[in-house]
């Protein structure tokens, strides 16, 4: 009998401990960890919502950016990181489950996060170098066709969003491109400014103002219907692919093992900074719209049923994590 109120004492003072710990998280600055370089579609959304966050949750938060393998490196750090709500990954679906179902020998998989929420969703945007002559998707078509392989798309990275939208619309359209990965958004759209190569499907921050210059030509959307966030694209059903839609999301997640309690705390604070009409604005005005999970559990049933959808690419496209 006594050994089992012993029992009871300690199941009870770890219990009163994490509670405690619970309570008074944060306590110091928390780190936002992006896979990808400053500029790129990921690292807007999180310049933009830091401040916020800091201001919900009373501490700094602060946004380090760790590029390479897609985003798999910062990814890999991050399910390797203490569980105490103090490291926290800003995602697409590009690390967190295409790059674990591309690479086996990756060494984190989903089930090494807590997922938190999701913050935002977006069409991505098919844009060509200006100088190319082409100025809507039936027009790539036919050029992509006449030449199969000659027209380079550019990418974040082997198994990105940007790459995936490529693949589907070779896959639905019919055609054969060249795919040139890069490490992340930003040197991608270059290179299509540049030049060197002609095409990209991009999130909407990194090219929205080259489209609003014309320095990029933007051919539509990726959604099926046009989008209010992206004015004056068609959507891909107008633009002649009724069978063609992708998006874009970015997400909150924090490594396996966080408590439950912290997990809340932050979801709850992630819901009141992207209420702020302030965020709303920043983000609409870059082309992203916010959209906030019901709950931590019901962004991972959401995570089970998008990773089928990657999946199906994967094989589509025959995609290795190296290529």
């Amino acid at each position: 009998m006594k050994l089992y109120i012993k029992f009871l004492a300690l199941i009870f003072s770890i219990l009163m401990v994490g509670l405690s710990y619970a309570e008074s998280f944060p306590d110091r600055p928390i780190k936002l960890i992006v896979g990808y370089a400053p500029g790129g579609g990921t690292d807007l959304v999180a310049r933009v919502l830091a401040p916020y966050l800091s201001k919900a949750l009373g501490q700094p938060i602060v946004v380090d950016n760790k590029p390479g393998a897609g985003g798999s490196a910062a990814a890999s750090y991050v399910a390797k990181s203490k569980p105490d709500g103090y490291t926290l990954l800003i995602s697409s679906a590009s690390s967190v489950s295409i790059y674990p179902a591309l690479n086996p020998k990756v060494d984190y998989q989903l089930k090494d996060f807590e997922p938190v929420s999701q913050l935002t969703i977006a069409p991505l945007v098919l844009v060509v170098n200006k100088n190319l002559g082409i100025h809507s998707v039936a027009e790539l078509i036919k050029a992509a066709k006449s030449s199969p392989g000659k027209l380079n798309y550019a990418s974040s990275g082997i198994g990105s969003g940007p790459h995936f939208a490529g693949v589907l619309f070779e896959e639905i359209a019919g055609v054969q491109m060249t795919h040139i990965p890069f490490k992340s958004g930003s040197p991608a759209v270059i290179s299509v400014v540049g030049g060197e190569s002609q095409l990209t499907f991009a999130t909407t921050p990194t090219v929205m103002q080259l489209i609003r210059s014309g320095q990029l030509v933007g051919l539509a959307v990726t959604s099926k219907e046009a989008s209010s966030l992206v004015p004056n694209l068609p959507g891909m059903k107008d633009a002649g692919l009724a069978n063609y839609q992708m998006f874009q999301w970015n997400g909150i997640f924090a490594p396996t093992g966080t408590p439950k309690d912290i997990v809340n705390k932050i979801y709850t604070s992630l819901k009141l900074a992207m209420k702020n009409p302030a965020v709303k604005k920043s983000l609409e005005s870059e082309g992203t719209e916010v959209l906030i999970s019901g709950s931590p559990e019901s962004f991972s049933t959401f995570l089970k049923e998008d990773a089928k959808f990657w999946n199906r690419l994967i094989s589509v496209g025959g995609v290795k994590a190296f290529e």
